[in-house]
Protein backbone atom coordinates (compact mmCIF):
# COMPACT_ATOMS: atom_id res chain seq x y z
CA UNK A 1 0.00 0.00 0.00
CA UNK A 2 1.44 3.34 -1.06
CA UNK A 3 0.98 5.81 1.80
CA UNK A 4 0.26 9.26 0.42
CA UNK A 5 -0.83 12.21 2.55
CA UNK A 6 -4.52 11.55 1.78
CA UNK A 7 -4.13 7.84 2.64
CA UNK A 8 -2.37 8.83 5.87
CA UNK A 9 -5.31 11.12 6.75
CA UNK A 10 -7.79 8.29 6.21
CA UNK A 11 -5.70 5.82 8.23
CA UNK A 12 -5.32 8.36 11.04
CA UNK A 13 -9.10 8.85 11.14
CA UNK A 14 -9.63 5.09 11.43
CA UNK A 15 -6.87 4.67 14.00
CA UNK A 16 -8.35 7.36 16.25
CA UNK A 17 -10.83 4.66 17.32
CA UNK A 18 -10.28 1.30 15.65
CA UNK A 19 -13.54 -0.10 17.02
CA UNK A 20 -15.67 2.64 15.46
CA UNK A 21 -17.46 2.10 12.17
CA UNK A 22 -17.04 5.08 9.86
CA UNK A 23 -19.12 6.14 6.86
CA UNK A 24 -18.12 8.26 3.87
CA UNK A 25 -19.50 11.66 4.87
CA UNK A 26 -18.07 11.26 8.37
CA UNK A 27 -14.64 10.45 6.90
CA UNK A 28 -14.87 13.38 4.46
CA UNK A 29 -15.54 15.77 7.35
CA UNK A 30 -12.78 14.27 9.51
CA UNK A 31 -10.10 14.19 6.81
CA UNK A 32 -11.13 17.20 4.73
CA UNK A 33 -10.94 15.03 1.61
CA UNK A 34 -13.51 15.25 -1.19
CA UNK A 35 -15.48 12.17 -2.18
CA UNK A 36 -13.51 11.79 -5.41
CA UNK A 37 -10.35 11.30 -3.36
CA UNK A 38 -11.80 9.43 -0.38
CA UNK A 39 -13.73 6.64 -2.09
CA UNK A 40 -10.85 5.45 -4.30
CA UNK A 41 -8.68 5.30 -1.16
CA UNK A 42 -11.33 3.27 0.66
CA UNK A 43 -11.53 0.93 -2.34
CA UNK A 44 -7.75 0.42 -2.33
CA UNK A 45 -7.76 -0.18 1.43
CA UNK A 46 -10.50 -2.80 0.95
CA UNK A 47 -8.58 -4.51 -1.85
CA UNK A 48 -5.49 -4.63 0.39
CA UNK A 49 -7.55 -6.24 3.18
CA UNK A 50 -7.04 -3.28 5.51
CA UNK A 51 -10.72 -2.23 5.57
CA UNK A 52 -14.06 -4.01 5.42
CA UNK A 53 -17.34 -2.42 4.35
CA UNK A 54 -20.99 -3.24 5.03
CA UNK A 55 -24.25 -1.55 4.23
CA UNK A 56 -26.32 -0.75 7.29
CA UNK A 57 -29.60 -2.60 7.60
CA UNK A 58 -32.23 0.15 7.84
CA UNK A 59 -35.47 1.10 6.19
CA UNK A 60 -34.55 4.30 4.32
CA UNK A 61 -38.16 5.51 4.31
CA UNK A 62 -38.50 5.09 8.08
CA UNK A 63 -35.09 6.67 8.73
CA UNK A 64 -35.60 9.49 6.25
CA UNK A 65 -32.19 8.94 4.67
CA UNK A 66 -30.42 6.41 2.47
CA UNK A 67 -28.57 3.49 4.03
CA UNK A 68 -24.94 4.20 4.85
CA UNK A 69 -22.00 2.03 3.93
CA UNK A 70 -19.87 1.61 7.04
CA UNK A 71 -16.14 1.00 6.89
CA UNK A 72 -13.94 -0.52 9.58
CA UNK A 73 -10.26 -1.33 9.86
CA UNK A 74 -9.44 -5.01 9.99
CA UNK A 75 -6.94 -6.16 12.63
CA UNK A 76 -4.40 -6.51 9.80
CA UNK A 77 -5.28 -3.00 8.60
CA UNK A 78 -4.91 -1.51 12.07
CA UNK A 79 -1.46 -3.05 12.54
CA UNK A 80 -0.31 -2.26 9.00
CA UNK A 81 -1.70 1.27 9.24
CA UNK A 82 0.15 1.95 12.49
CA UNK A 83 3.40 0.66 11.00
CA UNK A 84 2.92 2.63 7.78
CA UNK A 85 2.19 5.87 9.64
CA UNK A 86 5.18 5.36 11.94
CA UNK A 87 7.42 4.80 8.91
CA UNK A 88 6.00 7.89 7.21
CA UNK A 89 6.59 9.91 10.37
CA UNK A 90 10.17 8.65 10.62
CA UNK A 91 10.82 9.60 6.99
CA UNK A 92 9.39 13.08 7.35
CA UNK A 93 10.53 13.99 10.87
CA UNK A 94 13.16 16.74 10.99
CA UNK A 95 16.68 15.49 11.58
CA UNK A 96 18.06 15.99 15.06
CA UNK A 97 21.59 16.66 16.14
CA UNK A 98 23.37 13.77 17.88
CA UNK A 99 22.49 13.69 21.56
CA UNK A 100 19.44 15.93 21.19
CA UNK A 101 15.85 14.81 21.40
CA UNK A 102 13.43 15.76 18.65
CA UNK A 103 10.86 18.06 20.34
CA UNK A 104 8.13 16.77 18.00
CA UNK A 105 8.26 13.40 19.76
Amino acid sequence: MRITVPVAKVLSAFLADVAEDRYGLDLMKTTGLPSGTLYPILQRLQEAGWVTAEWEDIDPVAQGRPARRYYRLTPHGAESGRVALAELHAQTAPATQPGKVNPAW
